[in-house]
C-alpha cells in the first residue's frame, strides 16, 4: 500500500508533531506527580534520584548523570537538596577523590515503602491496562534510544 506524501501544511500543524505529543505528555505526567510526591517532600526529578539509588545504591555521580540523563550542572544541586534533606549521603571514593559516591541513607531508604504507592496512582491515572502501558515505555526508549544515535 502506498501512502500520499503528506502536505507542507499538514507536516506543520502542531497536533502533528511527536515532538510535541511528548513534550505535552510529559508536561501532564508531570503535574500528575506533583501531588503525588508532595507527601514524600519530593520534586519530580528528586524522585527520579531516588527510584535511581533505590535500585542501585552507592552509584557515582557520573553513573547516576548517566542513569538519568542529567549532566552534572543540573543533578549537583538536585543532591545537594535531597543531601540536606537527609536522604542521601555524597562520599568521595578513598582511591579516586574525583569520583563521588550516593549513598542512600536509612531515611532515604525507608521513603521507598512510602513511594510504593505513586506507581499505582499514576497507572490508575492512565486508564490503560498494564501491557499497554509497558508496551508504550518499551517503544519509547526505543526511540529514545534512536534519537541519541541520530543526534
Amino acid at each position: 500500500m502506498h501512502t500520499a506524501k503528506p502536505s507542507p501544511d499538514e507536516l506543520l500543524k502542531l497536533d502533528n508533531q511527536l515532538c510535541f505529543a511528548i513534550y505535552s505528555a510529559s508536561l501532564a505526567m508531570t503535574r500528575l506527580y506533583k501531588p503525588l510526591l508532595e507527601p514524600l517532600g519530593l520534586t519530580y526529578p528528586q524522585y527520579l534520584v531516588m527510584l535511581a539509588l533505590w535500585e542501585a545504591d552507592g552509584l557515582t555521580v557520573s553513573a547516576l548523570g548517566e542513569r538519568l540523563s542529567l549532566d552534572s550542572g543540573t543533578l549537583t544541586p538536585l543532591l545537594k537538596r535531597l543531601e540536606a534533606a537527609g536522604l542521601l549521603s555524597r562520599v568521595r571514593d578513598a582511591a579516586d577523590e574525583r569520583r563521588v559516591h550516593i549513598r542512600l541513607t536509612a531515611p532515604g531508604r525507608n521513603l521507598r515503602a512510602q513511594a510504593a504507592e505513586v506507581p499505582r496512582c499514576v497507572l490508575a491515572a492512565s486508564q490503560c491496562p498494564l501491557d499497554e502501558l509497558a508496551q508504550l515505555n518499551q517503544q519509547l526508549r526505543a526511540l529514545r534510544d534512536r534519537l541519541r544515535q541520530a543526534a
